[in-house]
């Protein structure tokens, strides 16, 4: 099909809604094709987001973006430890054998990400909103605060706003896994007790009665922390004095934030857990949070972001050379994929939650290397080999099963 013509008819051939690591992805491969691709985002970057840790299985599709770690002066991430203190007990997942992952400041990652996507031909529009959208069998119309646009194709990367899935209503919420939590960044952290921190990178998990902190090391000796809530708490109690105490209470934390300073207020963020069930249709796809969200304990939600991105462009461009993009049914494989992946990561989580899975981890670890060898897959997010017993354990169970998850 003549491409010349079909950019007559229409403004662009995929306008991508959404400037985070999923949208910037999608966009970038497109582009890199030779598609005319219109990047939408409401926000100015840099701007701050949450969600610091990245898993070792993305680094091949940061490689296709040609993204330049160094200009960011990341922190190189090596493994994921587990602790009990309490009882007593950790354990350490090493991360970085095949591939490197990085712990970020999502700040300046996101900016990096998107200056890429620009610089690969990307038309990125910032600061401009997404007001209404129509697929229909014979294109895309998209009507922002500021002006309307025509395309072949429309990717969904709004993130948790999930426009499609809201419009769609297939929203599906994911109960009993983390409700909120409380954060902040901590510089000048530069106590003895947190030099480990830094020669590792290891993101630290830090299990406690009502959830889990994370502890995440960033580049200028700078520490992401924040309390992620699994049990009920009145709304009353939700401020920055229920998070300073659970800090207070870890010897980690107390030793290593010893003359460290807060960059800024505790702030409190809605965490619930969901699902769309419409992830892709006429003429429109979703990638990222915006097909699902997932509590973060297991740091998946940048992998999943920029894989479904990765996974979504590719058959994308196959279909926009061959003029089929107008399949409705264009993404079903890789939605299959998809779901393989998410719902893996869901039990692992749901796991976590209701079946110590990491209290059993602690006492079964040293006797079984082959099932450690089957969670590091996980962690790492290698979700597709097929050759994980302990992934598909997972998806057969009983609670996967009590949950609906049995077309995997």
């Amino acid at each position: 099909m003549n491409k010349t013509t079909i950019a007559t008819k229409f403004d662009y051939d995929v306008i991508v809604a959404g400037g985070g690591p999923a949208g910037t992805t999608a966009s970038t491969l497109l582009s890199q094709q030779g598609h005319k691709v219109l990047l939408i985002d409401r926000d100015q970057h840099p701007r701050f987001h949450i969600g610091e840790s990245m898993l070792p299985m993305s680094e091949p599709i940061f490689k296709r973006l040609g993204v330049d770690w160094q200009v960011g002066q990341y922190q190189r991430k090596n493994g994921a430890e587990f602790i009990d203190e309490a009882e007593g007990l950790r354990i350490r997942f090493p991360l970085a054998s095949q591939h490197q992952p990085y712990q970020v400041e999502r700040s300046k990652f996101d900016l990096m990400m998107i200056e890429n996507a620009a610089a690969q031909g990307v038309d990125v529009h910032q600061v401009e909103m997404v007001k209404d959208v129509s697929c229909d069998i014979d294109k895309v119309s998209v009507r922002t605060d500021k002006s309307e646009y025509t395309a072949r194709y429309l990717i969904d990367a709004t993130g948790r706003s999930a426009m499609m899935g809201r419009r769609k209503k297939s929203i599906q919420r994911i109960d009993n896994l983390g409700k909120f939590s409380l954060y902040t960044h901590y510089h000048s952290v530069h106590a003895e007790a947190a030099n480990t921190l830094y020669e590792t990178g290891d993101v630290k998990i830090i299990i406690v009665d009502i959830g889990w902190i994370w502890v995440i090391p960033m580049a200028g000796r700078r520490l992401s922390v924040g309390l992620v809530v699994q049990k009920y708490i009145a709304a009353s109690e939700r401020k920055p004095a229920l998070f300073d105490g659970y800090l207070s209470a870890s010897p980690l934390l107390t030793e290593a934030l010893q003359g460290a300073e807060k960059e800024f207020d505790v702030r409190a963020e809605a965490d619930f857990s969901f699902v769309n069930k419409s992830r892709h249709g006429l003429r429109y796809a979703c990638c990222g949070d915006s097909g699902g969200f997932l509590d973060p304990v297991f740091s998946s939600g940048v992998f999943l972001a920029v894989k479904t991105a990765e996974m979504v462009a590719d058959r994308l461009h196959e279909a926009l050379f061959a003029g089929k993009e107008d399949d409705p049914e264009l993404h079903a494989v890789d939605d299959h994929d998809y779901a393989l992946g998410f719902n893996s990561m869901r039990m692992f989580v749901e796991r976590f939650y209701h079946a110590r899975l990491v209290h059993n981890l602690f006492s079964v670890s040293d006797r079984s290397e082959e099932l450690k060898e089957d969670i590091l897959g996980l962690l790492g997010g290698d979700l597709w080999t097929g050759k994980n017993d302990f992934q598909k354990k997972l998806l057969k169970s009983r609670q996967a099963q009590k949950l609906g998850i049995v077309d995997v």
